[in-house]
């Protein structure tokens, strides 16, 4: 079973979308939260130890994350996607986006 972990910088709109739509996948388990200090579930070291692979939204998360969490990212795969903030939760553009760059992604 591989972790799937998806950050955006607030955790309302991006990432609880894919987590949402990658849910339930066989093979995978997946969560999301966010980099910034008023997410609504904001990152912590717990999830980024339990992720085989996170996924970032944008460069500047994956900084961030880079940041916070440095020394645990050595084992961590992560993937920066380059989805910008301008969908709305669950929005047809963004499911589509997300399924098309996170599909050539393999976990392992």
């Amino acid at each position: 079973m591989s972790c799937i972990l998806f950050l955006c910088g607030r955790n309302r709109l991006r990432s609880p979308t894919a987590e949402t739509v990658f849910a339930g996948h066989l093979g995978i388990e997946v969560d999301s939260a966010g980099l910034d200090h008023d997410a609504d579930v904001i990152c912590s070291a717990e999830q980024v130890a339990w992720a085989d692979l996170i996924f970032v939204m944008e460069k500047s998360h994956k900084a961030k994350l880079t940041r916070q969490f440095g020394r645990q990212l050595r084992r961590v795969r992560v993937v920066c996607l380059d989805i910008p903030d301008r969908y709305a939760l669950m929005q047809p553009e963004l499911v589509a986006l997300l399924r098309a760059r996170i599909t050539p992604h393999p976990s392992r």
